[in-house]
């Protein structure tokens, strides 16, 4: 009998069963779709830069894929992001090419990007690759707003440090991977 590679081998197997049987209803997707736009201009609209760089590539569509979702985005004259008409080609294609959720996550807290297969404008997505390395949501600047600074920067420090402590503990569990199991010298 064959072990899996993975102690969450049944668990990706399992959610790629049920994830290709079950589809939200296209309200809901647009609607999730939807909010996550007003979250990402919430976020463009702290970085000017970040919007002038997006209004020179006003009315450009670029399509993100990831397993079965797909959302296409156009930027807006504002320097801010809309969903593309439905039936619009996009001039730049990114999909990202890991399909299983849980290395996704291991990778994203180590703090690595994922593999992403381009298709389209390079000047295009050069663009979208500065705004991923340069945009960052200031968590503890909108938690300010709504409880005060001083316990918003508390708040921050202790999401900090556990951010910290999930990115060494993801380290920690790679490097165990690819050192593989101890040997009978290693003791």
């Amino acid at each position: 009998m064959a072990t899996p590679s993975s102690p969450f081998a049944f668990l990706e197997d399992l959610l790629s069963r049920v994830g290709e049987r079950l589809r939200p209803p296209g309200w809901a997707v647009h609607e999730i779709q939807h909010r996550a736009v007003l979250f990402l201009n919430h976020v463009l609209q702290q970085e000017p830069e970040a919007q002038q760089r997006l209004a020179r590539q006003q009315g450009r569509v670029v399509q993100f894929r990831w397993r079965a979702v797909t959302v296409s985005l156009v930027a807006t004259p504002a320097g801010l992001l809309d969903l593309a008409p439905e039936g619009v080609a996009p001039e730049l294609t990114l999909t990202i090419t890991e399909t299983s959720p849980f290395r996704l996550v291991h990778a994203t807290l180590r703090g690595d990007k994922p593999t992403v297969r381009i298709v389209g404008d390079v000047q295009l997505a050069a663009e979208v690759n500065w705004l991923v390395d340069h945009v960052r949501w200031d968590v503890e600047d909108d938690l300010a707003r709504v409880v005060g600074d001083v316990p918003a920067h508390a708040i921050g420090t202790v999401a900090r440090r556990v951010a910290g402590a999930l990115r060494q503990f993801a380290d920690g569990r790679g490097t165990e991977a690819r050192k593989g199991p101890p040997s009978a010298g290693d003791e």
